[in-house]
């Protein structure tokens, strides 16, 4: 599994399983129950002073108390009341039991979770708004929450932050956003050895339930566990520009393209939706959120089309033989040279204790994807990250574009600044140019691997400009002057990522495909 920024394999928008979400409740709105707050989190500051703000003044003006009259009961001033009751004071748990007294009520009623009114809910959501950063963003003066703010005008001051906010959040997928997103789930990735047991066993389950012996999964398998989910498949010639595959959750059908041009494995696709369909994954909250999902729905995907236990004691019986190899993977499950890599990733930290990177880099030098928990050092920018970064033309990944066979397995060692790594690199076309697909070990564990005898050593002193980033002196000295490339960028570069709830996919589109091929009765 490694973070990426391509489009999703693609759920329906809109529709979820009703299992898997919780009702959106109205801005404003009282929550759904009113539990009562432990006094411990009174205690620890866990509480919503708004909330309980409300709750003494609704009771206290039921009761026909004025400030003074509540101040003169418990001993404060009416301003410290005042302050009090518009949550601005963070009450301990003695005076809240005062106030408890004097209104009359147990404690637990003063605590409880939800406003005590309609009105109460709005001047709440209002509250909580002004006192945020959006507001303070924009500059906006603070409307007084005051009785004499009509109900009205009220609660369309509530609706109005919120959709403003919604704005914010639906423009903030930018390439800023992307790379903060990726920076942070590969640091989680880091963290978790690329191995998530949660996934594992969703893979497990959904083998199991369809009788898969073990070994290689073929297409009609792929199939039955769709199947068995209530799916059945729709291969379809127009299939929205936008997307890999479409979930109609309605009517239980998985619509894919025939001939699943430009795909090197015609199960991925499916398997990815159906994988977003038992994950129970909803509309992305955010773009963070979204890769998530495309990172989870990958290496399920991969988990089933590599179980874990058939594929561990394949690899622990190569390790024992000092053969490990990411070829040999492949070829045992047949399933694409990437496939087999990224599964290399999630299980050979978690079972075979070899630390490992894995490198996806373009034609043109930049990183696509890549994961690390071995200590080599990606190149990166401010943010942490990783993607479109140049990588250093002594590194395998690198050197295996110029070699004259591009298309066998290369294996190379490098000395960097973080260590001596061994890779192993072979290339791949796509339509979007030839990627080098590399994994990578620190040199004390290279003798479990294939490969290991190669002669073939590279130093880099990157991120050190006279490594690779400057040309020789001869060369700069004889064109510095007269050369004027014109550069062939990414047009990813050049723009904010598309809005929407699936970034790069076009909704409207996907609903039309919808409305023209859902079942008539």
């Amino acid at each position: 599994m490694a973070t990426t920024t391509t489009s999703p394999t693609t759920r329906t928008p809109g529709r979820t399983p009703t299992a898997d979400r919780t009702p959106a409740r109205a801005p404003g709105a009282p929550a759904p129950t009113g539990r009562p707050v432990p006094p411990s989190a009174v205690a620890s500051g866990a509480i919503d002073t708004l909330v309980l703000g409300r709750r003494i003044r609704h009771l206290r003006t039921a009761r026909n108390m004025t400030l003074d009259d509540l101040g003169a009961a418990i001993g404060r001033a009416p301003s410290q009341v005042s302050m009090l009751e518009n949550g601005h004071r963070e009450p301990k748990l003695s005076l809240l039991a005062q106030v408890a007294e004097a209104l009359g009520v147990p404690l637990t009623e003063l605590l409880r979770t939800e406003a005590p009114s309609r009105r109460a809910a709005l001047e709440v959501e209002l509250e909580r708004a002004q006192r945020g950063p959006l507001f303070a963003s924009l500059g906006i003066p603070p409307v007084k929450v005051a009785k004499s703010l009509p109900t009205d005008a009220l609660e369309a001051l509530v609706k109005l932050q919120g959709e403003v906010q919604h704005l914010l959040t639906e423009n903030a997928a930018t390439p800023e956003e992307a790379r903060r997103a990726n920076a942070d789930l590969r640091a989680e990735m880091r963290a978790k050895d690329n191995y998530f047991p949660a996934l594992e066993e969703h893979a497990r389950a959904l083998l199991k339930a369809i009788d898969h012996p073990g070994g290689p999964l073929s297409q009609r398998a792929t199939a039955d566990i769709a199947a068995h989910l209530g799916f059945s498949l729709h291969y379809v010639p127009d299939l929205p520009n936008s997307t890999r595959t479409v979930t109609d959750l309605a009517n239980g059908r998985i619509y894919l393209p025939q001939g699943n041009p430009g795909v090197a494995d015609a199960r991925s696709p499916l398997l990815q939706a159906v994988a977003s369909h038992v994950l129970g994954h909803a509309e992305p909250k955010d773009y963070g959120d979204f890769l998530r999902q495309r990172v989870e729905a990958n290496y399920l995907a991969a988990a089933l089309m590599l179980p874990e236990d058939g594929a561990v004691a394949f690899l622990q019986e190569a390790k024992a033989d000092r053969r490990l190899s990411v070829e040999d993977l492949r070829d045992a499950f047949a399933v694409p040279y990437e496939t087999a890599a990224h599964r290399f990733t999630n299980l050979a930290t978690r079972h075979l204790g070899i630390p490992v990177h894995f490198m996806k880099v373009h034609e043109g030098g930049t990183l696509h994807k890549a994961y690390e928990n071995d200590g080599v050092t990606f190149p990166s920018d401010p943010l942490g990250a990783i993607e479109g970064q140049p990588v250093c033309r002594q590194w395998t990944a690198r050197v295996v574009f110029t070699l004259p066979d591009r298309f066998s397995p290369y294996y190379q060692y490098t000395d960097t600044s973080s260590g001596t790594f061994w890779c192993t690199s072979r290339v791949q076309p796509s339509s979007q140019g030839a990627f080098s697909v590399s994994v990578g070990v620190p040199f004390a564990h290279v003798r479990w691997f294939r490969g290991r005898e190669t002669t073939e050593r590279s130093v880099s002193r990157c991120p050190d400009p006279s490594c690779c980033r400057q040309p020789p002196a001869a060369l700069a000295e004889r064109w510095a002057d007269q050369a004027w490339p014109s550069a062939r960028p990414h047009a990813s570069l050049l723009a904010a990522l598309p809005v929407g709830v699936f970034p790069g996919v076009d909704t409207t589109e996907v609903y039309e495909f919808l409305e023209r091929h859902a079942p008539r009765d």
